[in-house]
């Protein structure tokens, strides 16, 4: 057997009567179309559930798998503490997922548990299928955290839920638990971007369509801008339809409390193996990254030369010939940026030159953002394709006396008390005022609030 058939669901804890009190009514599409797919699970008897959810034990670079033979939660967090379950989990089908991802050296185990009570993105589809008549003795479940990982990898993860499945001959149903946008309306919790509903509708026209491949590169700037909550649960259910055609219906969505609210249905209908997404995911990204290549400036072509020389090698590039004059025979602090899947990969750099030229400043400090910042690992060679550069070339800092002189579009700022200092480069995703400018800054030289605080800023050319 394998994977019989797979639902994106939401998990807001308002659906539930008990925590709702009456709101629930509002989201009455939501709640029908949960007891339909959850009549539908039951009707197919399966052995196993996995469910991934955005709640559970989350890493940046692991993905958590439910380890022990039981867990219980209640939805206390939301004042409806009579509301508990207990599952069973199957710990065979964890065992051999642990082994197939140890083969195929994806970091996922079930080492970290930091939480082993049932998360609200996991006890929310339980509380359906137990309403719709589940027997919680007979089946059992397997929770998976999501992670900070690509898309690649997530997908890889439901490749490799698939193929357990088959080897132990489980019937198998994958929920993917998550909400969608969080910024629908400037009157719900989070607030309004325009990117929301824009996220929404794109989403829910790939799921619909079990467009997998358009779900899997989705605009990763406007994900984030959206506050999304699901996007990863949906690609390991993505890997776990790995050439297989699909059937897919849409059942409902609402967006009342300003928060997006998707449910669908995924029919695995036989082999397809035109659905090979992982290889067209693949494609996507090197023609992506051979786009990229072709607008590159020289400066962000010598960050790359050294990045990916340095990931290689493990040494360090020569300078080319032939530089523009610019680069050779001027100086200039400059920072690396790194950036994959919308998302910062590393950032380090100088504030005044430390080398003979600009060009050296720029080889130099490329392999020190790609292996020396302490936030990140270091990056690998797989990830070469998936990379975005820029390199901001600093002018000299200016010492200003007080913050009316700073624009965060414009200026950098560098504030220092007591030997610690901390920089910000300026027009950074985020940071759109001088206030939050400022406290950034501060927050990364170990600077409080309450310290008093010399202010220098500076102007950058910034290349792509």
């Amino acid at each position: 057997m394998s994977i019989l058939a797979a639902a994106a669901v939401p998990h807001p804890p308002i659906i539930l009567p008990e925590v709702g009190n009456g709101e629930e009514k509002k989201i009455s599409a939501t709640s029908d179309a949960y007891k339909e797919i959850s009549r539908r699970i039951v009707e197919l008897n399966p052995d196993t559930i996995v469910i991934t959810s955005p709640h559970s034990v989350m890493y940046a670079d692991y993905f958590h798998i439910s380890p022990g033979r039981t867990a219980e939660g209640n939805m206390s967090q939301f004042r409806a503490g009579q509301v508990s379950l207990k599952v069973n989990y199957d710990s065979d089908f964890v065992e051999e997922l642990e082994r197939a991802a140890a083969a195929e050296n994806l970091p996922a185990g079930k080492t970290g548990e930091r939480n082993a009570t049932l998360d609200h993105g996991t006890m929310i589809p339980l509380y359906f299928l137990k309403k719709a008549g589940l027997d919680f003795d007979k089946v059992k479940f397997v929770r998976i955290g999501l992670s900070g990982l690509s898309n690649t990898l997530h997908y890889k993860l439901g490749q490799l839920i698939r193929r357990t499945a088959e080897s132990l001959n489980r019937k198998v149903v994958f929920v993917a638990s998550g909400d969608l946008s969080h910024k629908l309306k400037s009157d719900g919790p989070y607030g309004f971007v325009e990117e929301g509903p824009k996220f929404d509708r794109e989403v829910t026209e790939n799921l619909k369509n079990a467009d997998f491949l358009k779900l899997l590169t989705m605009n990763p700037q406007m994900c984030n801008r959206a506050a999304e909550c699901g996007l990863r649960s949906f690609w390991i259910m993505s890997g776990a339809a790995d050439k297989t055609a699909v059937e897919s219906e849409f059942l409902s969505y609402e967006g009342t409390f300003g928060v997006g609210y998707g449910v669908f249905w995924f029919n695995f209908a036989g082999n397809d193996e035109t659905r090979n997404f992982d290889v067209q995911l693949a494609e996507y990204k090197k023609i992506q990254s051979d786009e990229r290549k072709k607008t590159e400036d020289e400066y962000v072509k010598l960050a790359r030369l050294s990045l990916e020389t340095f990931v290689k090698t493990h040494k360090p590039a020569e300078l080319p010939k032939n530089l523009p004059e610019e680069m050779t025979s001027r100086q200039a602090g400059a920072f690396v940026s790194l950036h994959k899947d919308g998302e910062l990969r590393g950032c380090i750099g100088t504030i005044l030159p430390t080398t003979a030229s600009i060009a050296a400043e720029i080889l130099q400090n490329a392999i020190s953002a790609c292996s020396r910042d302490p936030r990140f690992s270091p990056v690998e060679e797989s990830e070469l394709d998936d990379i975005e550069y820029s390199v901001d070339v600093l002018t000299e800092p200016e010492r200003i006396f007080s913050s009316r002189f700073l624009d965060v579009k414009k200026y950098g700022v560098i504030v220092e008390s007591n030997g610690k200092r901390g920089l910000l480069l300026p027009d950074l995703e985020g940071i759109d005022t001088v206030e939050k400018q400022l406290a950034t800054a501060r927050q990364k030289g170990g600077i409080t609030p309450r310290e008093k605080v010399m202010l220098w800023r500076f102007e950058v050319i910034r290349h792509h």
